[in-house]
């Protein structure tokens, strides 16, 4: 099957629930989630007998026009893979957060303004397809908005939270500025090189034809994309917004910005960035430009989150230093350096997506998100509290689970790079993480409990927290599937 349908039926899929909704009331709108996370399921499925021109150029589809804006490599199948699995955990992770959303929406007895809740991250996830598709900035760009716009609309879902009004706010105005950066990168980058193809653009910075080109509005160019989807990553100094935005939103759409978002803005910088690295024109400047932007966000990320009290905003801080580890691993320069990303991110998406379903149950059966909401946790839930204390391990970089093998690889190019600053910042880095992590380690085992009430996970929390606690141990041993996978 030609691969742009799965981006097709994803859409179809998402619309054929809205229209569901709106002909079908029910009481609960659990069967919403359920539908889109199985519907998901079957486009992951169809994935491998996805195909694109090169690999069926007999085909009668692998000459229409649409090939010259969409591409269908190894690395899109990667990340096509990756927002989908993440999709259908975000939308698990919803399922079993609707008694917060229908109080903060409607009322605490009725769930009928939650259904477009469940729809929207289906939205979101075809546009995290497309751009990982993306053959030109242009189709890149349009991509990346309907993910934007659907984030700004779930991040201010609970309109009855001051909290997530806030921060749908303060996200609404700090994209669009975003954007702004980015539209105007694009035109300097056109304007320089007379066309938005990386492709062509790295056939011409390879030719004879770079020594007629002016760097200066070229590399200004390149400086305001990296400073618009620096907001998108969460990189130092375009991060502000994170710790507001993550502590105001749902729960789940936290989860879903810190892995599906983060994910999408680095694969866009992946195929933003490759012609750019490849041309001795701009290769120093712009491996400099990462450089400095992966030490200043590892140097804030990490010490920003050991003050911090409030778990959701700890986990936001956490989110920014990751980045300074996956913008590192790009400041290399190496070959390697997609596939290292690549990596860290899947390993990345198992131990924030087991902390976040772990944090919407104690925020639904404790009522608040701080660490000391955890306190006595390995009393009251024990298994709870050690499969929550192998995801933070992991976060921390602890030997035999997948942290420590993104991690390792990161440091391992950064070595072979000579980043020396860089990678003393990161090692810094990395044992201040142990610290903060380990907080809620101890909240869990030593601190007496303030709140006698245990919290049972439902069966589908339960099982998903099962499955990526496992997923963090078994790719901490052996993470050959995943590297197979990318390459």
């Amino acid at each position: 099957m030609p691969a742009f349908l799965l981006e097709s039926s994803v859409v179809v899929l998402g619309l054929a629930l809205l229209i569901a909704d709106a002909f079908a009331p029910t009481k609960t709108k659990s069967w919403i989630g359920l539908a889109a996370a199985a519907g998901l399921a079957c486009v992951l499925a169809l994935v491998p007998f996805a195909a694109g021109p090169d690999a069926r150029p007999d085909a009668t589809w692998a000459d229409w026009p649409m090939w010259r804006f969409y591409r269908f490599d190894a690395l899109a199948v990667f990340y096509k893979i990756f927002v989908l699995l993440t999709t259908i955990l975000v939308l698990l992770l919803a399922v079993d957060y609707r008694s917060i959303l229908a109080r903060f929406t409607d009322h605490p007895g009725s769930e009928q303004g939650t259904g477009e809740f469940h729809v929207l991250p289906v939205f979101a996830c075809a546009g995290m397809m497309w751009l990982a598709s993306a053959r030109d900035f242009a189709g890149a760009f349009v991509a990346l908005e309907l993910v934007t716009i659907t984030f700004f609309i779930l991040v201010a879902y609970l309109r009855r939270n001051v909290g997530s009004l806030e921060a749908g706010v303060k996200y609404l105005i700090l994209g669009a500025l975003s954007t702004g950066f980015l539209v105007y990168g694009i035109a300097w980058i056109y304007g320089a090189t007379g066309s938005m193809n990386p492709d062509v653009i790295s056939g011409l910075l390879q030719d004879g034809r770079s020594a007629a080109l002016n760097p200066t509005p070229l590399l200004f160019g390149i400086a305001l994309v990296m400073v618009g989807l620096g907001f998108k990553i969460g990189a130092v100094p375009m991060q502000v917004w994170i710790p507001d935005v993550y502590q105001g939103a749902p729960t789940p759409v936290a989860a879903f910005l810190s892995v599906g978002s983060k994910a999408a803005g680095f694969i866009l910088i992946v195929r933003f960035l490759d012609p750019f690295l490849t041309s001795e024109l701009t290769r120093g400047p712009v491996l400099q430009l990462l450089g400095v932007l992966a030490i200043a966000t590892l140097v804030v990320g990490n010490l920003a989150a050991i003050p911090q009290t409030n778990f959701k905003r700890l986990l936001a801080y956490s989110s920014i230093a990751h980045a300074g580890f996956l913008l590192l691993a790009l400041a290399a320069g190496s070959p390697q350096s997609v596939e290292t990303v690549s990596v860290y991110l899947a390993s990345y998406l198992f131990m924030t997506l087991g902390v976040f379903f772990v944090l919407a149950q104690v925020r639904i059966r404790r009522g608040g998100e701080s660490i000391t909401d955890f306190d006595g946790l390995g009393r009251s839930n024990p298994m709870l509290a050690a499969a929550l204390t192998i995801l933070l391990a992991s976060l921390a970089g602890v030997p035999l689970t997948a942290g420590f093998i993104g991690k390792f690889l990161v440091f391992s190019l950064a070595v072979a790079s000579g980043q020396w600053l860089a990678l003393t910042v990161a090692v810094i880095g990395a044992a201040a993480g142990f610290y903060y992590y380990l907080k809620v380690v101890r909240a869990m085992w030593w601190n007496e409990p303030r709140d006698l009430a245990t919290v049972p996970l439902p069966a589908i929390s339960n099982t998903c927290v099962a499955v990526l606690t496992l997923a963090t141990l078994v790719f901490g041993v052996w993470p050959q599937p995943i590297l197979d996978l990318v390459r």
